[in-house]
């Protein structure tokens, strides 16, 4: 869970293609065009608990996915692509300053973070943690309490992002959204790395063969559906005007909500390995924030993008891998190459550190004693 929170850094890609733009909300009018050239018609929004189902429910014009920056066109067909190239990073566009801007706020922030919330003697942080722990003497339910109150705040300040922005600008609305967020979501880890094994045990499966061998390649496979909305750093920390993205490439050719995969992978695999009931109330509470989240998301791009959302939706899919099974998601001979970026391979490098980093992330957090 520790590593989930933190890992990500976009790298120059090995490969680098010009692509189409996102036409903005007002530019968003008649995007595709099937043989008719005609423009589709945009299909209602969906409900909550019908949105996650990858199949459209009503028959719709179809759209053949291309890969960015290519064009497929012929006498009766136009298709355009709409959405973005993910782990798109060229070095060239790169400004010395902007990342000496990143790296002072990074280590500002960080400190910040340390006296106001995580230093017991300075900080709110265990106060915090003690509120909460004092509805109940169930570690369960503080830990999905904990979970509930970090879930709450971010999705909802996520969903005022629109009004925020128009209020307060892009940049102040993202260092208020880290502000409330990170604390919320340190507290969620420390206390889940300090008591994650309290509780009923449910299981004991550590002692069988290949049982270890299973779990880290799912928490490694986690990782890579866990970051693509991560890489532009520059963003994430307001240096660059933040953006919502409406991505297309990569790894959201197997899923358009990659956070949510990968968040259920790690959560089976930790519940798996731990096996008691901490374990199960934490995963419960992470992926009921994240599939909360994918249906909030779809949302948001809906209202921010309109009909250029419907296409991207009509030919990716929530459950991995079911838009490219029933055809609608076309993959590109080259299709491998969306994954050759160095973005990729920077997360496999920190996944890595971080699994070999365990015993000092576990140390820290038993010396706050939250």
């Amino acid at each position: 869970m520790a590593t989930s929170i933190f890992l990500s850094h976009p790298f120059s890609p090995l490969l680098s293609k010009q692509h189409h733009k996102i036409p903005s909300p007002k530019q968003t009018i008649a995007i595709a065009y099937h043989s008719t050239n005609k423009p589709t018609t945009k299909t209602p929004f969906l409900p909550f608990p019908t949105s996650f189902f990858p199949f459209p429910s009503n028959p719709r014009k179809e759209f053949w996915p291309i890969s960015v920056g290519r064009a497929q066109t012929d006498e009766k067909d136009e298709i355009l692509v709409v959405g973005e190239d993910s782990a798109e990073f060229e070095l060239s566009k790169q400004k010395i300053s902007s990342w000496v801007y990143f790296t002072g706020i990074l280590g500002v922030v960080l400190y910040v973070l340390n006296v106001v919330w995580i230093d017991n003697s300075t900080g709110f942080g265990k106060s915090f943690i003690d509120s909460v722990s004092s509805i109940s003497d169930s570690p369960e339910i503080v830990m999905l309490s904990l979970t509930l109150i970090f879930a709450i705040v971010h999705s909802g300040l996520a969903s005022l992002r629109d009004k925020g922005e128009e209020l307060i600008g892009e940049r102040a609305f993202r260092v208020l959204f880290a502000g409330v967020s990170l604390p919320l979501a340190v507290s969620t880890i420390v206390y889940f790395i300090n008591h994650r094994y309290d509780g009923v045990q449910l299981w004991q499966l550590n002692s069988i063969a290949g049982i270890h061998e299973l779990i880290w390649i799912s928490n490694f496979i986690s990782f890579f559906f866990l970051y693509p909305s991560t890489f532009n750093l520059l963003e994430v920390a307001a240096v660059d005007k933040p953006k919502m993205h409406l991505w297309e490439t990569g790894i959201m050719r197997i899923t358009r909500h990659p956070q949510l995969v990968g968040q259920v992978i790690w959560c089976l695999a930790h519940t798996l390995w731990i096996g008691n009931s901490v374990a199960v109330a934490a995963s419960v509470g992470l992926i009921g924030h994240h599939l909360f989240g994918a249906w909030n998301g779809d949302r948001r791009l809906a209202i921010r993008y309109g009909e250029a959302f419907e296409v991207v939706k009509n030919r990716t899919s929530i459950i991995p891998f079911a838009a490219i099974l029933d055809g609608r998601q076309k993959l590109p001979e080259d299709y491998y190459k969306e994954f050759i970026r160095l973005p990729y391979l920077s997360i496999t490098a920190l996944t890595l550190g971080a699994y070999f980093l365990h015993p000092i992330m576990q140390a820290a957090s038993y010396r706050l004693h939250w």
